[in-house]
């Protein structure tokens, strides 16, 4: 396989040397003697210099085309000193791999405001947080913003083209394959929940009794997948069923041998993790990341492990579907008629027996139900250590609703406000997708922040994300305790000036046609989650020790303001968020269970 470097070279190089080429031909027949030297030396220079021309011209285009509809050039980042913005890329690079999420954007944004075309590489990345600019992108002009070619690219060897990885007519079959699945009988039917709820709690409880903290992100990162693979596939990973890592302090830990099967579980995980902060690298850099993987694809090796457990998987059930009723007997079942036991899967071959469309589109929910659920969850459980109060009161919901043993029911987690309040408020701090990203297809405008401006010109074929995690902390929209966690804010009269006034101002799952389908899914499972381990543990505590000294936060963190200060983890995040080197806690195993 050419390494995508190689490709991009081979497309992007073609035409300004073409060109030159082409006069060095031509050169001679009207007497003019063109040296090799100087033909290579052109040769090189061509690339730039096709670039810088092509950028000015563009540039003067964009600018004519915003006064002609009476709008103005986004305000561009004055951050970056280096051409192309190619320090400020750097720092991002840098930010990402050791600093806080957000930091360099958000210093922009304070100066320029709410959005700001960032102009990394020459290229137009227009990133906003402004929840009437997000809503035209995901709702109002939905049909005008399109993940785009640049970004399905870096994208397509792990998601393929999946429902998260596809626009147009591609997006809507992936979408009506899905979508049918995730009705309420479905994403209300808790047994495979309890099944591995059951082994988590049992292992929380075994590895309590030793004394040593316990990796939380890592065990519910178990649980969801094997629930995820359970609800997909019908053939669970059992990754519980693998030994825990302990505490890089613990003085001793004992010698676990694990099976072939628990081996395997653990590797594709790892493989699945691995080939997300590949994609999302790709991501970050922009249009230029194939110039990092000049020699190889950095996602072919985990994609392996991946592929050889979900390849077999897949085919043995195509395999099956050609032993079932015809095709055209399925489609003509309704929506809603998704018989009992059946996995999505089995629901997808309902649609199509084609292995790469079943694979890209399992990778996808796969994604979006194991890292998101994975990470709010024990973001969640971290509060709650930190905010006893919080904990207690949470705790009080869950026996009143529930009792100390009984399993929930989808009508015990609807009634239950302060589980709902509690949730939203972790969402709100630390969504678990903080950034996305749309690319314009025509030419249009965006309402300026400040009405006293004119509207904002988007050319067409821009790159414009937008940052939930930015949005969901400004002090402007969501007062001045903004950073400040209070699940009360959910139930009080804050929510009648905040959220009620402008529904774009929370979008944890999303929102408009992509809004994401398994919203209800997600809620019940960390619902779920959360009930059977407050039932059964009392008090949970973070045991700031377990961390490895480069998972902690800097000390000078501590001396700055918000989150940022307060917290005592390390936030990283790849498409998703996840906390440095874990989430290391310790619980109090309740007296009534």
């Amino acid at each position: 396989m050419i390494a995508p470097g190689v490709l991009y070279l081979a497309r992007n190089l073609g035409i300004p040397v073409s060109v030159v080429a082409i006069i060095h031909q031509l050169a001679p027949r009207v007497g003019i003697l063109v040296p090799t030297w100087l033909f290579i030396c052109l040769s090189g220079a061509s690339v730039p210099l096709f670039t810088a021309l092509r950028l000015t011209l563009r540039y003067f285009r964009d600018r004519r085309a915003a006064a002609a509809l009476g709008a103005r050039l986004p305000p561009i980042s004055n951050n970056g000193k280096w051409p192309g913005n190619l320090d400020l890329l750097i720092e991002m690079q840098q930010i990402w791999k050791t600093g806080y999420p957000g930091d360099g954007l958000r210093e922009v944004l304070e100066e320029v405001g709410p959005v700001v075309n960032l102009r990394v590489l020459w290229d137009n990345i227009i990133l906003t947080s402004q929840p009437e600019h997000i809503k035209i992108i995901l709702a109002t002009d939905f049909n005008n913003y399109v993940k785009g070619e640049k970004f399905q690219y870096g994208m397509s060897s792990v998601l393929g083209t999946g429902v998260f990885n596809s626009d147009g007519e591609m997006w809507k079959f992936h979408r009506s394959m899905t979508r049918p699945f995730f009705s309420r009988d479905r994403v209300s039917h808790f047994e495979i929940f309890d099944r591995h709820a059951e082994a988590l709690i049992q292992l929380l409880k075994t590895r309590m009794r030793t004394g040593y903290a316990i990796d939380f992100q890592d065990l519910v990162g178990r649980f969801t997948m094997d629930s995820a693979t359970d609800f997909l596939f019908g053939v669970c990973v059992n990754s519980l069923h693998a030994s825990l890592p302990f505490p890089h302090n613990a003085p001793f830990t004992p010698q676990e041998s694990d099976s072939v099967h628990a081996q395997v579980a653990i590797a594709f995980s790892a493989a699945f993790n691995e080939s997300m902060l590949r994609i999302s690298n790709r991501a970050r850099i922009g249009w230029a990341w194939p110039l990092v993987e000049m020699w190889t694809d950095t996602t072919l090796e985990p994609m392996k492990i991946v592929s050889a457990y979900i390849d077999p998987i897949i085919h043995e059930a195509v395999e099956k579907k050609k032993l079932a009723n015809s095709l055209r007997d399925k489609l003509e079942r309704a929506d809603d008629e998704v018989k009992e036991g059946e996995t999505l899967l089995d629901e997808l071959l309902n649609v199509t027996s084609d292995p790469k469309v079943l694979k890209d589109e399992t990778l996808n929910i796969l994604l979006a139900g194991k890292d998101t659920t994975q990470w709010t969850t024990t973001v969640i459980v971290y509060f709650l250590a930190m905010y006893p109060k919080v904990n207690s009161r949470l705790r009080e919901e869950v026996l009143q609703h529930v009792g100390p043993s009984r399993r929930p029911t989808y009508d015990d987690i609807r009634d239950m406000k302060y589980l709902r309040a509690v949730i939203n408020e972790a969402m709100r701090l630390y969504p678990s997708v903080p950034f996305n990203v749309r690319e314009s297809v025509s030419a249009t405008t965006w309402p300026s922040p400040d009405p006293n401006e004119k509207p904002i010109y988007i050319p067409a074929g821009t790159q414009t994300p937008y940052s939930v995690f930015m949005m969901h902390r400004r002090k402007d929209l969501w007062g001045p305790d903004a950073e400040e966690f209070d699940p009360d804010r959910w139930l009080d009269e804050r929510l009648k000036r905040t959220l009620l006034t402008n529904s774009f101002m929370f979008l944890p799952f999303n929102a408009g046609p992509r809004i994401c389908l398994g919203q209800q899914f997600a809620y019940n499972e960390m619902s779920f989650i959360l009930i059977r381990l407050l039932q059964n543990f009392s008090a949970f505590e973070l045991d700031a020790e377990a961390f490895t000294p480069e998972a902690r936060p800097p000390t000078e963190w501590a001396l700055l303001e918000g989150r940022k200060a307060c917290d005592r983890f390390r936030p990283k995040m790849h498409l998703t968020m996840y906390s440095e080197g874990g989430m290391w806690l310790k619980m109090t195993e309740a007296e009534n269970v």
